[in-house]
This record gives C-alpha cells, sequence and structure tokens, in this order.
C-alpha cells in the first residue's frame, strides 16, 4: 500500500469519524461550526447533515475501496473549500477556525482527487 492510499484511507476516516462524533454528540459540532442548535429540530439537523452524511461520505470509500468513491469524496472536499472561500471573502469571515477548516478541506480535496 503506497503512501497516498494510505492518506486517502485517513481522509475518508476522518470524515467518517467527525460524523459519527456529531451523530453522537451534535453539540461538539458547535465548536467546529460557529454554530448553535436551537432546540431539537436544530440538534436534529446536526445529526442528520453533520452527522449522517459525513458517516456515508467516509463510510462508503473505506468500505468499497474504489477509486470513483474516494474521488467524489475529494469533489465534495473541493466544493466544500470552494463555497468557504466565497465565504470568507464575500462575508469577511477571516475566523482562525474557518481558514483551518478551509486549508483541511483543500488538503483532503487534493489528496482524495489524485
Amino acid at each position: 500500500m503506497d503512501i497516498l492510499t494510505i492518506l486517502k484511507i485517513i481522509a475518508a476516516g476522518a470524515t467518517l469519524v467527525t460524523g459519527l462524533l456529531v451523530l453522537v454528540k451534535p453539540k461538539a459540532a458547535e465548536g467546529f461550526t460557529g454554530l448553535t442548535a436551537v432546540g431539537p429540530r436544530g440538534i436534529s439537523e446536526f445529526r442528520s447533515i453533520f452527522g449522517g452524511l459525513f458517516i456515508a461520505l467516509g463510510l462508503f470509500p473505506l468500505v468499497t475501496q474504489s477509486p470513483i468513491a474516494f474521488q467524489m469524496l475529494g469533489w465534495a472536499y473541493l466544493a466544500i473549500a470552494v463555497a468557504r472561500l466565497f465565504s470568507i471573502l464575500i462575508d469577511k469571515s477571516y475566523d482562525r477556525s474557518n481558514i483551518i477548516s478551509l486549508l483541511i478541506e483543500v488538503v483532503f480535496a487534493i489528496i482524495l482527487l489524485l
């Protein structure tokens, strides 16, 4: 197994673990998203989107070991990074956590798309 494959597995695994964390402990997402879940409906959104979607995005490439599945996750991270960069520039959202998220998303996108 080469280093790039290992990095792809780490990126997918990190996505999966993030989803599992938020599914089980949705308030944890408040710390890294800057969002606050108000009431049961807000918590449900955290669990479903940041939890369920991230679980599926991370788990599928790991289970199938399909190059296309890893690439799809890479495209997802690229789209998130582009949207975040747009927001950083338009909304002037230069928070440190936002910049760190952007860097992680770009690195994951590059790794997964190679």
